[in-house]
């Protein structure tokens, strides 16, 4: 295990806090822009949040080495996205039904998880596939 010291993690923690905050930007950011430019039937808004949001926990995940750069950007996105669902008192809806809501929930929801599963493990690789040599029997 490498030693850190106090300004490397400083600046580790700055820079997954960044993140987070990245999240949130583009969940309010896309959470009242993705109904924008129907292309026919296909809410071109709403795609390419999807690809804007895989792209960058993507990116994130590979930058920082490990998949806790996609989990803060995606906690980031879904603290916000999750209560933009919910119908408040008056009637109002952020995130309503209907085929531009349901491909940004659930296309954001996508591509967290496949960003997630294509950037690297900060610990080496799965452990599943970690090969280990044999114990010497003696």
């Amino acid at each position: 295990m490498e030693h850190r010291n106090q300004a490397e993690s400083a600046l580790g923690g700055a820079a997954y806090g960044m993140l987070f905050v990245l999240g949130v930007v583009m969940a309010v950011v896309g959470g009242f822009t993705h109904p924008e430019w129907p292309v026919g039937p296909i809410p071109g808004a709403a795609v390419v949040w999807v690809l804007a949001l895989f792209g960058v926990c993507l990116g994130a995940g590979k930058l920082m080495r490990a998949r806790l750069g996609v989990m803060a950007t995606a906690l980031g996105w879904l603290l916000v996205t999750m209560p933009f669902t919910l119908e408040l008192g008056s009637g109002d809806l952020v995130i309503a039904s209907g085929a531009p809501g349901y491909v940004y929930l659930y296309g954001g929801l996508l591509g967290l998880v496949v960003a997630y599963l294509l950037s690297p493990s900060s610990s080496g690789g799965s452990w599943l596939l970690r090969g280990y040599p044999p114990k010497n029997p003696t």
